[in-house]
């Protein structure tokens, strides 16, 4: 008996030790699952492992919370609710892979509206094959969800343990969250820190890199519920407006004619600014959002009118935002009509298109309101046509108070809520599938006929954009009124691997030097170049052709297929891996240079303007030149034909203006060539612009949501 005795004592014991290793096993299964999932992310992805300790601690905090909803239940559900959460957590981790491959960002809970509202058929061609060449790390994201399936029964199913010791898993969740919210706020270096992205709903791509992806996500509910509040302060000191001339050692103008002006009539250099008391509503505004947009504008230097201002007055004005369009397809023998149109008229040779998310919703953002897009979900552009803000400054809105007849065009169904958003820009709005016409105080909405469809009835794709000419051109042409028309283009989409538009081409490409699928892509161009071909031919042959302004801008680069933008330009803007997610700490952001197209026949000589342009600057440079009525301090952009300096700003909130670039992730700033600077007026000057790039960035989704032109301009 005393035998029996100890060697149940002594299987007692080892039965205890074992249980609680099993327990301690359980509890931090999930805890090292997501820290595991993180690091997998960050190697693959080539993201800064510098950040470990925060996402270690966050991680482990979540992993707790997981854990503790997979212990208090008995033996078969235990076991299942802890393999279907691992296997929920890893695929969300394979899916922000995947997306961020393919559409260059993350996504979080915000932006399921958004994805459900869009036809993701239209990316079926590049999903199959983008999944199927990352099945191998694919695999290794599903190993741990793979092994506890096949090999985790004896670990997971178990008698329930005591609801109290899940609770106590709980409390450690807790512990190890303030222990991170303490561990965010380390004096961590750089523009973007842990703490400070923590509390800003934008730069998603930061804040996964070094809060992790769980967090990501975690707080993109939270803002969901209770928005982020303005943490920008008032301090406006620095801001008042970009010193004319883009330089203090004495450079030239950003902005000259190809030749010099003959002395012409006094120049009215009068501000373009309208009769706003923003002083006031700065004091007496009805929340603090609208007190501090009047605050900040009222602190902005207005540009000036200049010798440009109203010289297209009355004329017709045609905009295409060209999908995925480069300025680098662009060549004399195989698009002679866009070389013609970049080479004529105002030349741009430093026009840029940051690539803002979500991709050419908020590049119409840039081209048409004259704003930057809110760096993460709900869509800026969707947001005003949900809420009906009030767009005051759109070209449409501008022209329609001067009664234009005032027609969009979009060859493709609805996707990013355009039924709701452009005919609240003003446009009597015409896009494919509509069924119920729409008329209102917001705009119309009508359905855009005669497109190229297939024998079964479905719209083919993507359209080509010369078709879209000649199918809309006699609904304007021939108006008594001057017209504005827009046009968003749909021919360049990805991917150019089996896009149909170039197979017409073909005689063209196929003695091209290139890879296939830049020869596609220029097949794109090429059918961009002969759309506007047609557009030219029908507006001279209607007599209209020297009193209309025709205006082109991409949406945003090539983003899926950037080597093809390698191949055209004949250089290397960074290494594969670098390019392939766009890593803007480490690329040459002349990847993003392009073609802005500004131009009408009755121009005899091209005015060249060299100062740092972008997307941003197209809405108020028309603005002036049309002579009409705006103020400059509200739009983002600036009149690039204006004596103020050229700013571009792009989504990691790196910037290039006419004295030099800011590199956020090195905190360098490079000097323009010719351009000097002392250390003090160096520091003093890129301070000043880190804080106007947060508040160019960060003021668009407080003036869509308290619709602040409404508020100043009435409905």
């Amino acid at each position: 008996m005393a035998y029996n005795g100890r060697r149940m004592r002594g299987s007692s014991r080892r039965s205890g030790d074992a249980v609680l290793v099993q327990t301690m096993a359980r509890v931090l299964l999930f805890p090292a699952l997501l820290l595991y999932l993180e690091l997998v992310l960050h190697i693959y992805m080539k993201m800064s492992l510098a950040y470990v300790p925060v996402y270690l601690v966050f991680s482990l905090a979540g992993g707790f919370l997981l854990s503790a909803l997979a212990l208090p239940w008995r033996r078969l559900p235990n076991s299942l609710v802890a393999k279907i959460l691992a296997v929920f957590i890893s695929v969300i981790y394979v899916a922000e892979m995947i997306a961020k491959t393919i559409l260059q960002t993350y996504y979080g809970p915000s932006s399921l509206k958004t994805a459900a509202g869009n036809k993701l058929s239209d990316y079926a061609d590049v999903i199959i094959p983008t999944v199927l060449s990352k099945l191998p790390v694919i695999l290794v994201f599903l190993l741990p969800s793979i092994l506890l399936i096949v090999f985790g029964t004896r670990l997971l199913g178990f008698e329930r343990l005591d609801f109290r010791f899940a609770g106590l898993v709980v409390i450690a969740c807790a512990v190890f969250h303030i222990v991170g919210l303490g561990v965010i706020h380390l004096p961590w270096k750089g523009d973007l820190t842990p703490a400070r992205l923590y509390h800003m709903d934008t730069n998603i791509d930061d804040q996964v890199e070094q809060l992790g992806l769980l967090t990501m996500l975690r707080l993109d509910m939270k803002h969901q519920i209770f928005p982020v509040k303005n943490t920008m302060g008032n301090d406006f000191s620095g801001i008042g407006g970009l010193t004319p001339g883009g330089s203090s050692s004495g450079s030239t103008d950003p902005a000259g004619s190809a030749s010099e002006p003959d002395p012409g009539p006094v120049v009215d250099t009068s501000p373009n600014v309208m009769d706003i008391d923003l002083a006031a509503l700065g004091s007496n505004g009805k929340n603090d959002d609208v007190k501090w947009l009047a605050q900040y504008f009222n602190s902005v230097t207005p540009t000036k009118k200049n010798e440009y201002t109203g010289m297209f007055e009355g004329y017709n004005v045609i905009f295409l935002t060209l999908e995925g369009f480069s300025g680098y397809g662009i060549s004399r023998e195989l698009t002679p009509t866009l070389y013609k149109l970049t080479h004529e008229g105002f030349v741009f040779h430093n026009f840029y298109t940051p690539l803002h998310f979500t991709s050419t919703s908020n590049g119409e953002c840039q081209n048409l309101l004259g704003l930057y897009p809110k760096g993460n979900f709900p869509v800026t552009m969707s947001r005003t046509g949900e809420l009906g803000t009030n767009c005051y400054f759109s070209l449409a809105r501008q022209l329609g108070r001067e009664g234009y007849l005032v027609q969009g065009y979009h060859p493709n169904s609805n996707m990013y809520g355009r039924d709701l958003s452009h005919p609240n820009l003003g446009y009597e709005w015409h896009q494919f599938g509509v069924d119920k016409p729409v008329t209102g105080e917001r705009g119309s909405l009508v359905n855009f006929d005669g497109l190229e469809v297939a024998n079964s009835g479905k719209l083919l794709w993507p359209q080509r954009d010369k078709h879209m000419i000649e199918a809309s051109v006699d609904n304007y042409i021939n108006s008594d009124k001057p017209f504005h028309v827009y046009y968003l283009s749909i021919s360049g989409h990805m991917p150019y691997s089996n896009n149909r538009v170039p197979q017409q081409y073909r005689d063209l490409l196929d003695p091209l030097p290139y890879s296939d699928t830049t020869k596609n892509y220029l097949g794109t161009c090429i059918e961009v170049d002969r759309a506007l071909e047609t557009l030219i031919q029908k507006l001279e042959a209607a007599g209209k052709l020297d009193k209309t302004l025709i205006v082109a801008a991409p949406d945003h680069i090539p983003y899926f297929d950037v080597a093809t933008l390698e191949e055209l330009a004949g250089e290397k803007f960074g290494s594969s891996d670098d390019l392939e997610y766009l890593k803007e700490g480490s690329i040459n952001f002349d990847v993003y240079k392009s073609a802005l197209i500004l131009w009408t026949s009755s121009m005899e000589e091209p005015v060249e303007i060299n100062k740092v342009v972008g997307q941003v600057d197209i809405l108020p440079t028309l603005s002036n030149l049309l002579g009409l009525e705006y103020d400059s301090r509200m739009l983002a952009g600036t009149d690039a034909l204006s004596d103020s300096e050229g700013l571009v700003i792009f989504s990691s909130r790196c910037w290039k203006s006419d004295r030099g670039f800011y590199n956020r992730y090195t905190r360098e700033f490079t000097p323009a060539e010719g351009v000097t600077m002392t250390a003090e007026e160096q520091e003093n000057y890129v301070s000043a612009m880190k804080k106007l790039v947060d508040y160019k960035l960060d003021s668009t989704a407080m003036i869509v949501e308290n619709n602040f032109y409404d508020v100043v301009f009435g409905g």
